[in-house]
C-alpha cells in the first residue's frame, strides 16, 4: 500500500462527486450526500478521492480503497494492502462496514502456488468471541507467532499453500472488529447474514477469486457458525434471478468443521465416554466415582438440550447451556488438564486463561502500532484474542445449544460437501461426539456412511498414518460427500499439533481427491 499511497499523493485528486468540476478534498457533508449519513455518523476528518477508476477514503489518518455494491446499500468495504506475515504473497486487509456502527475486520492472503486457479477458503475461529487471527498466527496462517509476541516465523505448512484464504473477525467486537455504538450480534443466524454481505462485496471487488470453488472452514464454535453461514450462502444462491448481474452466485463447494460444536445433544452425551474410556482417559477408573457422577448428569443435560431443540427459545436454551457447562465440564476443568489437549497439564497462571501462552503473544503482536497501521486498523483499537463479553452475549441467548446440524442435509444433498475432522486429544469437542453426530446426519449418504469402515489416512509427503477416515459418496474417486477424519495425536487446534497432516488433509480435500 505504501507505493499506492505515494502515487496517489503525487497526483491531483479528482473528486468522486458530481459537482462544479473542482478538484480537491470534499467536506464531510459532501461525502454524506454521496454515500449516506449511515456510514459517517460521528466520523470526522474524512477525505475521499477517485484515482484510476477506484474510490479512496482517508479515515483515522489511514488510507483505504472504498468498495461499494448497489445491492448492499448498507454495506461497504475499506481495503488496504499490508505486507506483514508473508510479503511474498498478495494481501488485502480492512473492514466491512455495516450501516453506521458495525465494522468487521478481514485479512486475506493469496495462495503461494498458482493463486489464479486456487480455491477460495474462509477461515473462522470460534469461542464465540475469538478472533480468526488466532487461527492465522497460531495454527494455519503464513506465519506463526514467536518470541513472546515480538516477532513471527514463516509457516511452511500454511493453508494458503494451495488456497486463497480469508481470515474474518466476526461477529462484531471480536479481534479488530468493532462497533461505534451499542449494536451487538449475539446469535449465529445474524452473524451469517453479515458474513454473506462481506463475501458479496469481497468477490465483487476481487472477481479473480470468485470463480473457483469456495470453502467455509471453521473451528470450535465455528461448528455452529459455519452451518448458518453456509445455509445463508446457499439460500442466497437459490434466490438469485437467472438474469441477475448484481449479486454473484457464490460457488459453495464444501463446509469444513474442525473440532466443532454442531449437535450439542449428541456431543454432550459423548463426554463421559471420552474422558473415561477414550484414548487419553482423564480419570483412571472408568467405573470409579468421578465417571459415575459424570454419567449420572448427562441425562438431565440432554433433556434440557432436547427442550431447547423443541422450543428454540432462550428460555429453554440458556438453562441447557448453564447446566451442561457447569455440571459436565465444570468438574473436568478442576483436573488440571488442558481441556483442548488432555495429554497436557494446564497452569493458567503460567499458560494463560486458554492454556496456551501464545494467545497472549498474539495480543502483543497485534497491538504493535506499526502492525495496526499496516493492516488499516485505528491505532486506538485494543486487540484481544478473545472477547468474553461477546462470548457471554451468545451464551445468554442460548445460541450454542441449537442443533446446527439440521442446516446441513439440504445443502449436502444439493452437492455441497461436508468434512468434519477432530483431534483425538481434544476434550472440549471430542472426536467421539463429532463422529456420532455425523453418523446421525439424515442425508442420502447416511446408509453408506454408517456402513463405511474407518480407513487409515496416510499423508502423501511423509507416508505416515495420521489418523482414520470414513467417507460416503464419490465411489472412492473423490474425497467424499460426507467425510469424517479422526486426527491422531492432535488436540483442539489440529494445525498447531499436526501441521503437516493438517495441510495434507485440507489440500486433498479442496482438490477433491481421496483421503484414504
Amino acid at each position: 500500500m505504501k507505493g499506492l499511497f505515494f502515487s496517489i499523493l503525487a497526483l491531483p485528486f479528482v473528486a468522486a462527486l458530481p459537482s462544479d468540476g473542482a478538484q480537491g478534498v470534499f467536506s464531510v457533508d459532501d461525502v454524506k450526500d454521496a454515500l449516506g449519513d449511515a456510514f459517517f455518523d460521528g466520523k470526522h476528518e474524512l477525505e475521499k478521492w477517485m484515482h484510476d477508476g477506484k474510490q479512496f477514503i482517508k479515515q483515522d489518518s489511514l488510507l483505504y480503497e472504498l468498495v461499494q455494491h448497489s445491492a448492499f446499500e448498507n454495506h461497504q468495504l475499506r481495503v488496504t494492502e499490508p505486507d506483514l506475515c508473508d510479503a511474498s504473497v498478495k494481501q488485502y486487509s480492512g473492514y466491512l462496514d455495516i450501516a453506521q456502527d458495525k465494522h468487521l475486520f478481514f485479512w486475506f492472503f493469496e495462495a503461494r502456488e498458482n493463486p489464479k486457479d486456487a480455491p477460495l477458503l474462509l477461515w473462522l475461529n470460534g469461542g464465540p468471541g475469538c478472533s480468526s487471527t488466532t487461527g492465522l498466527l497460531f495454527e494455519l496462517g503464513p506465519c506463526s507467532i514467536s518470541a513472546d509476541g515480538k516477532n513471527t516465523t514463516a509457516n511452511k505448512y500454511s493453508w494458503n499453500t494451495h488456497a486463497n484464504i480469508i481470515f474474518l473477525d466476526q461477529p462484531v467486537n471480536v479481534g479488530y472488529s468493532y462497533s461505534d455504538g451499542d449494536t451487538k450480534v449475539d446469535n449465529s443466524p445474524v452473524a451469517g447474514k453479515d458474513v454473506y454481505a462481506f463475501l458479496q462485496l469481497f468477490m465483487d471487488r476481487f472477481p479473480e477469486y470468485s470463480t473457483q470453488p469456495f470453502h467455509i472452514a471453521a473451528e470450535s464454535y465455528g461448528g455452529t457458525y459455519a452451518p448458518n453461514i453456509a445455509n445463508t450462502v446457499y439460500k442466497g444462491n437459490k434466490e438469485l434471478a437467472p438474469t441477475s448481474n448484481k449479486i454473484k452466485t457464490i460457488n459453495l463447494a464444501s463446509v469444513v468443521l474442525a473440532n466443532g460444536l454442531t449437535n450439542p445433544y449428541i456431543q454432550f452425551g459423548s463426554v463421559a465416554d471420552y474422558v473415561c474410556d477414550g484414548p487419553f482417559p482423564v480419570y483412571d477408573d472408568p467405573e470409579g466415582p468421578q465417571c459415575q457422577s459424570l454419567r449420572s448428569k448427562i441425562p438431565t443435560c440432554q433433556r434440557l438440550i432436547n427442550s431447547c431443540y423443541s422450543f428454540q427459545s432462550k428460555l429453554t436454551c440458556v438453562p441447557a447451556i448453564l447446566y451442561c457447562n457447569s455440571q459436565i465440564f465444570g468438574p473436568l476443568m478442576q483436573t488440571g488438564r488442558n481441556p483442548y489437549d488432555v495429554r497436557r497439564s494446564c497452569d493458567r497462571s503460567k499458560d494463560g486463561d486458554l492454556c496456551y501462552k501464545q494467545m497472549e503473544w498474539i495480543d502483543v503482536w497485534m497491538n504493535q502500532p506499526s502492525n495496526k497501521k499496516a493492516l488499516g486498523v485505528n491505532p486506538a483499537l485494543d486487540f484481544k484474542s478473545c472477547n468474553m463479553e461477546v462470548n457471554q452475549a451468545f451464551t445468554m441467548q442460548g445460541d450454542g445449544m441449537h442443533n446446527s446440524a439440521l442446516l446441513l442435509p439440504e445443502i449436502i444433498e444439493d452437492g455441497v460437501k461436508l468434512l468434519v475432522y477432530a483431534g483425538n486429544a481434544d476434550m472440549m469437542c471430542n472426536y467421539m461426539g463429532n463422529e456420532r453426530w455425523v453418523e446421525a446426519l439424515d442425508t442420502v449418504f447416511s446408509e453408506e456412511f454408517l456402513s463405511s469402515p474407518s480407513e487409515p489416512w496416510v499423508t502423501l509427503k511423509s507416508g505416515k498414518v495420521a489418523g482414520t477416515v470414513r467417507s460416503a459418496g464419490g465411489q472412492g474417486f473423490t474425497a467424499g460427500n460426507v467425510t469424517f477424519v479422526n486426527v491422531h495425536d492432535a488436540g483442539h487446534m489440529v494445525p498447531y499439533d499436526q501441521p503437516e497432516a493438517a495441510l495434507d488433509l485440507i489440500t486433498r480435500w479442496i482438490a477433491d481427491v481421496p483421503l484414504s
